[in-house]
């Protein structure tokens, strides 16, 4: 490493030391707000969560921050142009709604009251995802610091979400109305983590989702099994049947086109993934199952991450009470859902879905298939330039070799490299152990400010490798 670098990673650290203490007290007075977008009863905390936010980022020297209004829940824009018209534009993403929580629900202490235990803050949103919103500001004011900049190396633009924790209904809507204002060669999610406090990690990509629910109709009420049984179309057996003709005896999803355009792993990402300290056991014991399963020839990594999956939501039909109750029901449902990676196309997906169900049925089963809004994947190539910033920049913070994960959800993070036709990076510093969604949330102080060191070394990477990318 140059002298160079020692002396910004040097000055970056100190920087970041020596404001600790007002960063924690700025980031508890924000997370006191309890802004749960679910609750409508909360929907005044939302509000003045953006405001807090709006008025933090102009703290820390935004020139340009406001409330971007939605038909539910506002999300909060900001802007810093760089002094260089030439540098690159980046935008971060990151949301400022959290989960419900109430003390009887398990916690330790109130939820909405940050408290430090040790190197951990707990607090509702301290991980998910306020903490790895905020580090971004104490991030650029080091990188200024170390620099000597009065503007950051890029063209800084930040969207921060009001309504993630309750399924983004808005969000695609929002990004299409402010494209232009959006427009950015890259984009940054901090909502994301890394594999472990030991394994500092990059993610590369997340699956997309499409999901249905077919409804199965035979007679017109339910019947005696006796006097027609044998003689009519069972919808509970179809719905039985549907689903056992999902996959092959490879685990491979049967629906035929299903795997049209899938991006397959390369051997070099499946050597990176094997590198990490994966312990299959211990996985299970977090995942409450008795053994692994789902497509042959991949690692459990592999499949959760790197594969498309169909997987049953949920099945039902017929009498459900006590005892029973001998009837060919009149109808039956099967809820599906679809893990989707790089290449997949959700309305592709759809097509083939629509068009497989009718071959399975019997005759006299008559259906009916509902989708919901799909989400698309992301994936951004190991040998992006921006993501070799992302690397580098966490490298030095880190002091440690970067290694490279996927997510095997989904997000909203898609609809923005959909939108704007820009490369989605993932910078977070969150670990298992944080308990996002879970009573005693909580993030790891020294995580954390690494993260805001990653952010101020990340800038200036960007903007020195950016203007010789292919």
């Amino acid at each position: 490493m140059s002298q160079h670098v020692d002396n910004a990673v040097d000055a970056v650290r100190t920087y970041i030391a020596d404001h600790r203490t007002a960063f924690l007290d700025d980031l508890s007075a924000w997370l006191r707000i309890p802004s749960v977008s679910a609750q409508p009863d909360h929907a005044p905390d939302v509000r003045r969560s953006a405001d807090w936010l709006v008025a933090a980022l102009k703290d820390t020297g935004f020139p340009a921050a406001e409330i971007w209004d939605t038909p539910g829940a506002p999300a909060v824009y900001a802007e810093w142009p760089s002094d260089d018209p030439g540098a690159p534009t980046v935008l971060v993403y990151g949301h400022h709604d959290v989960q419900p929580a109430a003390r009887e629900d398990g916690w330790n202490s109130d939820p909405f009251e940050p408290v430090v235990r040790g190197d951990r803050l707990y607090a509702r949103g301290a991980a998910d995802d306020k903490g790895q919103v905020f580090f971004h500001t104490l991030g650029v004011r080091a990188h200024l610091a170390a620099t000597g900049r009065t503007s950051p190396a890029v063209h800084l633009k930040l969207l921060i979400e009001g309504e993630e924790e309750s399924g983004s209904p808005h969000f695609r809507a929002l990004v299409e109305r402010h494209a232009d204002r959006l427009a950015a060669d890259a984009v940054i999610v901090s909502d994301t983590g890394m594999w472990s406090e030991d394994t500092p990690t990059v993610c590369t990509g997340m699956r997309g989702l499409a999901e249905c629910e077919i409804r199965l109709y035979g007679p017109d009420q339910d019947i005696h099994s006796g006097s027609f049984g044998g003689a009519v179309p069972n919808p509970a057996t179809a719905a039985a049947r549907l689903v056992a003709a999902l996959h092959d005896e490879q685990g491979r999803v049967a629906i035929p086109g299903f795997y049209d355009g899938v991006v397959e792993l390369t051997d070099q990402e499946r050597e990176l993934f094997a590198r990490l300290p994966f312990d299959e056991e211990r996985w299970l014991r977090t995942a409450k199952s008795h053994g692994t399963g789902g497509e042959a020839g991949y690692s459990t990594l592999e499949r959760i991450w790197a594969r498309p999956t169909a997987e049953v939501n949920g099945i039902g039909g017929g009498y459900q009470g006590p005892g029973s109750k001998t009837i060919i029901p009149s109808s039956a449902m099967v809820k599906l859902s679809f893990r989707l990676v790089a290449g997949q196309d959700p309305a592709h997906i759809r097509d083939a879905v629509a068009a497989w169900v009718p071959g399975r049925l019997p005759e006299g089963v008559r259906h009916e298939i509902t989708f919901s809004p799909a989400t698309r994947p992301c994936l951004t190539p190991l040998d992006h330039p921006a993501l070799r910033s992302v690397v580098r920049a966490m490298g030095r913070a880190f002091d440690k070799p970067v290694l490279f994960t996927r997510e095997g959800g989904s997000g909203p993070a898609a609809d923005l490299q959909d939108v704007l036709g820009a490369p989605v990076l993932f910078l977070g510093i969150s670990v298992p152990s944080d308990g996002w969604h879970a009573p005693d949330e909580k993030v790891e102080l020294d995580l954390l400010l690494k993260g805001a060191e990653t952010s101020a070394h990340l800038w200036g990477d960007l903007a020195e490798h950016w203007r010789h990318a292919p």
